[in-house]
């Protein structure tokens, strides 16, 4: 499947006429694993739609960093499209949790195919609902869950999106998605393996 068919297979739902325009104006890019494509108090030049891969949104406090939501095939960033419509700067970074392929649309475009063609905003007000239902949920874990509960989500979390078992992964990437210090992430998995939910490879997290 070339990159046109693979635009056209992942974004059909957003129509002929659209998706012309889109691949006439947009541009094609692949970022490797790790690479940080938005940061806190960038303004917002292009808005992102993952073609291939998965990236991973935070938000940051002070030193602490704190994960709210992956953005999967098919899927865009609402906070770097709500930051493009009102022209203010983002309130989230955004890093690529494994090599990604995405197209990249040009933010000045926005508002012209979101007045022209509703399927462009069926695309994001879809998502402003997962996404509300998201930090729905991940603040009901802040709240009533305790960490060692919080862990062991993340990593089944970690491993349903990335379809990988054993996951590689470090304590430390693990503390600053959760909030939290390493040496506290090292103590839980130590608890979770001995109730043998996780088994701690050298580099690597198994979920049993």
């Amino acid at each position: 499947m070339d990159i046109n068919e693979l635009i056209k297979f992942e974004l059909s739902f957003l129509g002929s006429s659209l998706l012309d325009d889109i691949v006439a104006s947009s541009s094609l890019l692949n970022f490797e694993k790790d690479t940080e494509l938005l940061r806190e108090g960038q303004f917002v030049k292009v808005i992102p739609i993952v073609l291939t891969g998965l990236i991973k949104v935070f938000s940051r406090y002070e030193d602490k960093e704190l994960l709210l939501y992956y953005i999967k095939p098919s899927e865009s960033c609402v906070m770097s499209f709500s930051a493009s419509l009102k022209n203010t700067p983002s309130l989230v970074f955004a890093i690529t949790e494994e090599d990604t392929t995405v197209l990249l649309l040009p933010a000045s475009k926005i508002n012209g195919w979101v007045k022209k063609f509703p399927n462009f905003n069926q695309l994001f007000f879809e998502q402003y609902n997962v996404r509300y239902h998201e930090l729905l949920k991940t603040i009901n874990h802040l709240l009533f869950d305790k960490l060692d509960v919080r862990l062991y989500n993340y990593l089944i979390e970690k491993r349903d999106i990335t379809k990988k078992n054993p996951i590689t992964i470090s304590h430390r990437q693990i503390a600053n998605e959760l909030g939290t210090a390493r040496e506290v992430i090292s103590r839980l998995l130590k608890k979770l393996e001995g109730e043998n939910k996780v088994q701690q490879l050298p580099s690597q997290i198994k979920i049993l």
